[in-house]
């Protein structure tokens, strides 16, 4: 793995130290992620809610409000359709609880993977429609290319709504109100705080946006609701679909986590007990990401999503408890088929591919709901876009992701001749193909990846923030770097490096796959950390290693214990 660190100016760095009042290590990581000024620096590391912008800039949002004003007002049939992972499952439920509160009720359905496919199919429309023809059909994180099916709603006389983020292929959905920043954007306004915004974001705006007009109208409902309460549904959603969390993201991320931490629904409470998700300890992106992020996901890859839009918008605590035990039970059999297809994928990478620059796999065998973890985890492994296939029928179906510097959307626009449908983010994506069509996809899609790397993929690399010496780790950093708070996509949890470390004590090999480790810095404080899935290349005694790490609180024995992370380490270059 190749370290690199870009230096920055001193004087700028020790310029922003004294404006805004923070260490210079903070001041160089605010400069990194481009706040420049005091002005800048504070809003990021104080971002408010009041900095939100008025819903009604987003294209639409204001006719999608209108919309659904009018069908409160004439106690319309409502259906809501909403993708199966986390995004659609959270903005599903955000936007029934919400039309739920106006004395609306809505149906909802999830689309079921094995017999509806991905988004706005037919025969997800048909099952949504065996409970009558509603008056609105409102289709939630999908529909955006899905022409065809968005017409055949409005021949039936159905109003149709799609708030999406997915990228447009073709033209802008011609029938119904289509709500994506995406489409049909204007490039003046192309850095606008809300771009980025995935579905549940959208719906939280639309939501505002229909509170601005019902409070107008006087509206008793409306003006008792506080939808900063809604935004647990929205930090669920936000952190797991991997959007940049900038802008207003970041704001949502931020006061969510928070408002997650307290929640009320039964369901989350229930969910983050089976998770072991311990709210008093504050609760982080990587809870979502790894915790509870892939047990409301384990349902909709293994059985039907709709238990998990259930589970969040029900206020019986015993059916919480029973389905969020289910949902972690969905989850363990998705772990133990994941391991088993991971293992294969990988063993196909070194035997078969490891010289292609990007890479897609395919087994008769492996379940086409687990295949995109896979997906992610031998893209990270082996530094260069993967995308995994499991078998339906006559079709290859699955899921791609991609590293930094490589936009899957774009490299699939050059080679997508012979999928039968496709579509995601710049980092993830899911295909579908004809299995006649493999290899020449397969084929197609590494020299994609090749010309649009401009060359082999490089060799993996470790992006460090700052060089720190160990006296410089201590509480006082902690405070400022939780200021950060919340690392994801866009704001990546930095990487320290420490320069000189000397391990007097072998480390302790823990689980057969990690270790710990300790040493004292100048002033003879012990300093712990851990290491995971490294055990099979422990740091020699005796000699000077330089670490790159990541800083964390450890809770343990209701203590409170300063962690390094070990990311990787090498010998000094003084040793």
């Amino acid at each position: 793995m190749r370290w690199t660190h870009r230096p920055l100016p001193t004087d700028e760095v020790e310029a922003l130290s004294k404006s805004a009042g923070v260490s210079r290590v903070l001041a160089e990581l605010l400069l990194r992620a481009g706040q420049a000024d005091a002005k800048a620096a504070a809003g990021f590391l104080q971002p408010t809610l009041a900095a939100i912008n008025d819903p009604f800039l987003l294209r639409n949002l204001e006719r999608g409000a209108a919309r659904l004003r009018e069908a409160i007002a004439k106690k319309e049939s409502i259906v809501v359709l909403g993708d199966y992972d986390v995004d659609g499952v959270s903005s599903t439920a955000l936007l029934v609880t919400m039309l739920r509160r106006f004395g609306s009720n809505p149906r909802f359905v999830v689309p079921r993977r094995s017999e509806d496919g991905y988004g706005l199919s037919r025969s997800a429309i048909d099952r949504a429609l065996e409970g009558g023809r509603p008056d609105l059909f409102v289709a939630l994180d999908c529909g955006t290319n899905s022409h065809a099916e968005a017409a055949y709603l409005c021949s039936l006389g159905i109003d149709v709504m799609v708030i999406d983020h997915h990228r447009s292929k073709e033209k802008a959905l011609g029938d119904g109100i289509l709500i994506n920043p995406h489409v049909d954007a204007d490039e003046t306004n192309g850095d606008a705080a809300w771009r980025h915004l995935c579905t549940v974001g959208l719906v939280f705006k639309l939501c505002h946006g229909l509170l601005k007009l019902l409070r107008a109208d006087n509206n008793e409902t409306a003006l008792g609701i506080k939808l900063r309460d809604h935004l647990d549904l929205v930090a669920l959603g936000t952190v797991a679909d991997l959007v940049p969390l900038l802008g207003e993201n970041r704001i949502l991320a931020r006061h969510g986590l928070r408002i997650l931490q307290e929640t009320r629904r039964p369901g989350l409470k229930a969910l983050m007990r089976v998770a072991g998700v311990r709210p008093s300890q504050g609760i982080t992106p990587t809870d979502i990401s790894f915790r509870l992020g892939p047990r409301i996901n384990a349902s909709g890859r293994l059985a039907d999503a709709s238990l998990s839009v259930e589970l969040l918008i029900s206020d019986d605590a015993d059916f919480c408890e029973q389905t969020a035990e289910q949902l972690d039970t969905f989850n363990r059999e998705r772990q133990d088929i994941e391991r088993g297809i991971t293992e294969e994928a990988e063993r196909m990478i070194e035997t078969e591919f490891s010289a292609l620059p990007g890479i897609v796999l395919f087994h008769e065998n492996w379940h086409p709901g687990v295949v995109g973890i896979v997906a992610g985890r031998v893209t990270r492994k082996y530094n260069r876009p993967c995308v995994v296939l499991g078998n339906e029928g006559d079709a290859a179906k699955g899921s791609g992701r991609s590293v930094d510097g490589i936009n899957l959307v774009e490299v699939l626009g050059t080679c997508c001749e012979n999928l039968s449908s496709w579509g995601g983010h710049p980092m993830a994506v899911g295909i579908s193909l004809p299995k006649v069509h493999l290899e020449s996809f397969r084929l197609r899609f590494a020299e994609a990846v090749r010309t649009h790397a401009g060359g082999d993929i490089a060799e993996a690399r470790l992006d460090l923030a700052a060089w720190l010496t160990p006296e410089q780790i201590n509480d006082r950093l902690m405070d400022e770097l939780d200021s950060l708070h919340p690392f994801g996509q866009g704001n990546p949890e930095p990487v320290f490096a420490v320069r000189g470390v000397v391990l007097r004590s072998p480390p302790e090999i823990f689980k057969e796959q990690h270790f710990r480790f300790h040493f004292e810095d100048g002033r003879g404080r012990r300093m712990h950390g851990v290491a995971w899935k490294m055990s099979n290349r422990l740091p020699p005694l005796g000699v000077p290693l330089d670490l790159a790490v990541e800083l964390k609180w450890n809770h343990f024995n209701n203590r409170k214990l300063l962690q390094l992370g070990l990311m990787d380490w090498r010998r000094s270059a003084t040793s």
